[in-house]
């Protein structure tokens, strides 16, 4: 369907449909976008805040998936292995099975590249694009339809408007330091305008950088573990294994592996927190996280008091 519109209005919903090949890079242009149209064009309004969904709950969705495809093809690969603890077959990685789940991979990230390429060209020519599934629901919730007269104009639900963005820097939480962007940018254009996106940004932010340095820290402890492991073993080998300082560092590399282990394991619940929270937005509820919460509130009470 064509929809009345300026040069403008297209380059800013293409740019932003394009930006999702950024691959979390670039989730904070359609919410830039999006703030500069949203009381230009209800158009190029409701495409950038639909290629910011497809960036922050559809980038969930496409990671869901490939994760779905890496635990099936590991059951697949254990099944598969010999009973007898050997080496097997040398082509187990090349057989037919495991080829379905390389195609399975590579025809997902071409499936989640065609979407905004195809957006944007549609958006390019002045059409109405729809992502499947997210299109319609986000029109609807949004009270978007196109305009059959351009001197016609009725901009978007704000308040639906407002909760989808906030919404989507909670779940952007998937996207490692990145996703940070979303609430970032949101923060920084709508701090002032609306108390609502100034607290979720953001208390959002803040939960991202924690469960972003959650991770990482894991990581390190967990590599640093690893490195020290070979010169634990040299020390064993070239001393008594039973001297105290080989069951040392022996009990602290474990102890430190398990602590990264445990840390490592613990984010993803943190992530599943994030796609609650936005949901709990989207359905219309002020959420705060549990303690980051009250902390962000009440450092916002402190900073509009003092000033």
């Amino acid at each position: 369907m064509n929809t009345p519109s300026t040069t403008e209005e297209r380059l800013w919903a293409s740019l932003s449909h394009l930006s999702s090949l950024a691959f979390g890079m670039g989730i904070l242009l359609p919410i830039i976008g999006w703030s500069d149209q949203r009381r230009k064009s209800r158009y190029a309004a409701f495409q950038t805040l639909q290629a910011l969904g497809y960036q922050s709950l559809g980038f969930t969705i496409w990671i869901l998936l490939y994760l779905l495809i890496m635990v099936l093809a590991a059951i697949v690969l254990l099944a598969t292995l010999p009973e007898d603890g050997t080496n097997g077959n040398p082509d187990l990685l090349s057989s037919p099975g495991m080829n379905v789940f390389y195609a399975l991979a590579i025809g997902l990230f071409a499936l989640y590249c065609l979407f905004p390429i195809l957006a944007a060209a549609a958006c390019a020519l002045g059409r109405d694009y729809r992502y499947p599934v997210l299109g319609a629901r986000l029109a609807h919730y949004l009270g978007y339809e196109p305009l059959q007269k351009a001197d016609e104009q009725d901009w978007l639900n704000e308040d639906h408007e407002f909760r989808w963005v906030a919404a989507a820097g909670h779940f952007s939480v998937l996207i490692l330091l990145w996703g940070m962007l979303a609430p970032l940018t949101t923060w920084t254009l709508y701090g002032k305008r609306s108390p609502f996106l100034r607290f979720q940004s953001i208390q959002t932010l803040v939960y991202q950088a924690v469960v972003t340095l959650l991770f990482f820290v894991g990581s390190f402890i967990a590599v640093s573990s690893l490195s020290v492991l070979p010169l634990i073993v040299d020390l064993n080998l070239s001393s008594d294994f039973r001297s105290p300082m080989a069951l040392t560092g022996l009990v602290m590399v474990f102890i430190f592996t398990l602590f990264a282990m445990l840390i490592i394991l613990i984010v993803p619940l943190f992530h599943i927190l994030g796609q609650w929270a936005g949901y709990r937005v989207l359905k219309g509820e002020d959420y705060r996280y549990p303690g980051i919460g009250r902390l962000v509130e009440k450092w916002m009470t402190k900073t509009s008091g003092s000033s």
